[in-house]
């Protein structure tokens, strides 16, 4: 009898509101773990590791994006759902609200303990870093709140939001979600300088690859090309590329025998940070590839090592 009468008070509305909260918890707390993780990685420095600032932009995007749309979802479907247990308290104990809730507690359980296994093991291997202090912090703040608020709304018939300190912790993590998605927007940058900064790292690209074309071209005949349409081979399907933006063809001019210069008009500087993907050979002499550059035209001089890139021209005999 009173299965029957709950299922007469529980709708279908009611089981999916409780799924959609849940799922939308998890892809909220996520998303915020691994936002302050990029800006960890963004700020705090570390010797042992290296990464480029245009994986953490993505992730950046990609994490603020899931905060905008899916945190305020959350809140809503909780609010409604607290309503609905105001106005009929049979509801808080709805099968599927209890699973959900204990598995919850599960898995938030399950995690806080791998993240102290993981601090300790870390400890003891001698890499203790601040970065990664910070993002075990991270995870655990994260998990103890999903936690304790969960736990809460199990032992308690009170709805959170008319409890005090509740509500307190509630507008807590709401402010500070709220200030980690807002400063997602100005550490990843405008879209516009973004754009602007993905056709240079395109003219970088195409650069990057016209060299390389360049010295297989030497290698090859054991002169360089007097135009870039020289480099044009139907066999590989090879054409010199053009700028992404205007369609103009880059500057090319030869140096001398073994020396040649490459240039492009570029829309933002560049940084330490921008970390261009390095597609082509090091720079020519056995450095390190240097593709920095300001605004405007910029042209990088290459000077080819025989010793380093020998000749591959078939004699005659």
């Amino acid at each position: 009898m009173n299965d029957m009468n709950e299922t007469k008070k529980i709708s279908p509305k009611d089981v999916f509101l409780h799924i959609l909260a849940i799922a939308a918890l998890w892809a909220s707390a996520i998303s915020f773990i691994g936002l302050i993780f990029q800006y960890i990685d963004r700020f705090v420095p570390d010797a042992l590791y290296r990464d480029g600032y245009r994986s953490i932009g993505d992730s950046i995007r990609w994490s603020i994006a899931v905060l905008t749309v899916i945190f305020p979802v959350f809140l809503y479907v909780s609010r409604t759902l607290d309503l609905g247990y105001a106005e009929d308290p049979e509801k808080r104990n709805l099968k599927t609200r209890k699973w959900l809730l204990y598995f919850t507690l599960f898995a938030t359980g399950l995690v806080i303990i791998g993240d102290l296994v993981t601090l300790i093991y870390n400890f003891l291997n001698g890499d203790l870093s601040l970065k990664f202090v910070l993002k075990i912090i991270t995870v655990l703040f994260a998990a103890s709140v999903v936690f304790g608020y969960y736990l809460w709304n199990i032992k308690n018939e009170k709805i959170a939001w008319r409890d005090k300190k509740m509500r307190f912790l509630v507008w807590l993590v709401i402010i500070i979600v709220g200030a980690a998605t807002i400063s997602g927007y100005f550490v990843a940058g405008s879209p516009f300088r973004e754009r602007m900064r993905k056709f240079d790292e395109r003219r970088i690209s195409d650069l990057q690859s016209t060299q390389w074309q360049i010295v297989n071209y030497w290698q090859r005949k054991e002169k360089l090309p007097d135009n870039l349409d020289n480099l044009k081979d139907d066999i590989s399907g090879f054409s010199a590329p053009r700028d992404p933006e205007t369609g103009l063809p880059y500057e090319y001019q030869k140096l001398g025998d073994l020396k040649f210069k490459l240039c492009a008009n570029f829309k933002i500087e560049s940084s330490l940070s921008s970390n261009y993907p390095k597609l082509a050979y090091p720079e020519f002499g056995g450095g390190n590839e240097n593709w920095s550059h300001g605004i405007g035209q910029k042209c990088f001089e290459r000077s080819i090592d025989p010793d380093l890139y020998p000749s591959q021209k078939i004699k005659s005999r």
